[in-house]
C-alpha cells in the first residue's frame, strides 16, 4: 500500500513519555510530516499553541501527560480552528462528551491507523477558514 507521503502537514505533537514521541515522530515522518515541536507538558504545548498556532496543520494530543489532562491544549487549539486527534491509552472515553467528532487512536497504534485519522485531520483543517 503506498503511504500518503504527500500529507505534508505541519504537527504538533503533545506527548510526555519520550520513547513513545520518538515513535510517532517515526511515524509521523515515514507519512511525509512535519514535526513542528514536540511538548512534554500541558503549559509548554500551550505556550507553543500560543507562538507558533497560526502555522500548524494539526496536533496529536496524548491525553495523561503527567497525571494533568490536556484538555487545555485542545481548548487553545480549537480556539485557533487547529484541528486536533486524541492519542491515549485508554480509550475514548469521556472524550467524545467533551470534544465531539474529535478522532481518538488507542495506543499503541499503527502506521495505517495514523495515517487514516491524518487524512481525516487534514480534510477538518481544510474546510477552516484561512
Amino acid at each position: 500500500m503506498d503511504h500518503v507521503h504527500t500529507l505534508g502537514l505541519r504537527l504538533l505533537v503533545v506527548e510526555d513519555e519520550a520513547m513513545v514521541a520518538m515513535l510517532i515522530e517515526d511515524m509521523l515522518t515515514e507519512l511525509g510530516c512535519v514535526i513542528v515541536d514536540i511538548a512534554p507538558s500541558v503549559s509548554k504545548a500551550v505556550r507553543l499553541v500560543d507562538d507558533k498556532g497560526e502555522m500548524l496543520d494539526g496536533a496529536i494530543l496524548d491525553v495523561n501527560l503527567g497525571g494533568e489532562k490536556v484538555f487545555p491544549v485542545a481548548d487553545a487549539l480549537a480556539l485557533r480552528g487547529v484541528p486536533f486527534l486524541f492519542a491515549t491509552g485508554y480509550g475514548p472515553a469521556g472524550l467524545s462528551e467533551r470534544y465531539p467528532g474529535v478522532i481518538t487512536l488507542t495506543k499503541p497504534f499503527r502506521v495505517s491507523a495514523l495515517e487514516q485519522a491524518l487524512s481525516v485531520l487534514r480534510k477538518s483543517s481544510e474546510s477552516f477558514p484561512g
